[in-house]
């Protein structure tokens, strides 16, 4: 029986299993049949996905980032997991300043002193007014697939509700294939947010989601057509507190420079017996 070491993660309450596949070499389709066993909350070790530290695919990176759903699914990109899998990286012999790739797309990352790390991402945002079954959503891309909709803080409460509406519109046929994760907005003062997200893959809310959070920000300076030429903002989620920042051309109505920073902490280490 095949006996593999992983490490558990989490980033503002988004938790991941973190594997270093430097050591064991599965291949993909590997790790997409094994991921749902050790995401299972009761027979396995239970996490939101799986993170693999990959040897670089690109000449360019110091290495590759795969990401996948509890289900196994793809998510694209994962702000909070990149967090991890780069503090995962900077525990393990790598430089505070990295790079590395997620499919085609190459990452800039910081660790800071106080143990956060900064995400740069290196595409961009131009949003999109959507209406789908009466409710108003703002899809924003932030790397991976997202619909935003505002509604008020008592309503950002009723969990069972942000969990019927956000399935519902998760597998809306205007957004599927792949679907949507969706993001339950609640605008405080200024560049102050709420945010509930509902997460594709996971099909539940989340305590965090990155890419979720700057899509979430870049939808809030677009719904009040703010004008500012670079903003960040401040986006409370029930796991903590992210800061998503960004570029904004108010000519092509385009984000792009997007920064997200957060917490990246280890919760512990084992043995995993496949």
């Amino acid at each position: 029986m095949k006996e593999i070491t992983f490490h558990k993660m989490q980033g503002a309450g988004n938790d991941f299993v973190v594997i270093d596949n430097r050591k064991y070499g599965f291949a993909l389709d590997e790790i997409i049949e094994t991921t749902p066993k050790l995401c299972d909350r009761k027979f396995g070790i239970g996490g939101d996905g799986i993170l693999v530290l990959q040897p670089a695919q690109k000449a360019e990176v110091d290495f590759t980032m795969i990401y996948r759903n509890a289900d196994g699914s793809d998510a694209g990109m994962c702000g909070n997991g990149a967090r991890c899998l780069v503090m995962f990286a900077f525990k393990n012999g790598f430089n505070a300043s990295q790079t590395f790739n997620v499919h085609d797309n190459v990452y800039e990352a910081e660790v800071h002193a106080d143990n956060s790390v900064s995400i740069h991402f290196p595409v961009h945002v131009q949003p999109e007014r959507r209406t789908l079954n009466g409710y108003d959503l703002i899809k924003a891309d932030a790397a991976t697939e997202h619909l935003v909709t505002f509604i008020p803080q008592e309503k950002l409460e009723d969990e069972k509700e942000l969990v019927s509406v956000g399935s519902e519109l998760r597998y809306h046929p205007e957004v599927n294939p792949p679907g949507s994760n969706v993001n339950f907005v609640c605008a405080e003062d200024g560049e102050n947010i709420r945010l509930q997200t509902y997460e594709r893959g996971v099909e539940d809310l989340t305590l965090a989601c990155g890419t979720g959070a700057l899509a979430s920000a870049i939808a809030t300076h677009f719904h009040n057509q703010q004008q500012e030429k670079h903003a960040t903002y401040t986006v409370k989620v029930k796991g903590g507190t992210l800061k998503a920042s960004f570029d904004f051309n108010p000519d092509t109505t385009t984000y792009h420079q997007l920064i997200l920073t957060g917490p990246a902490h280890f919760v512990f280490e084992g043995i995993y017996s496949l």
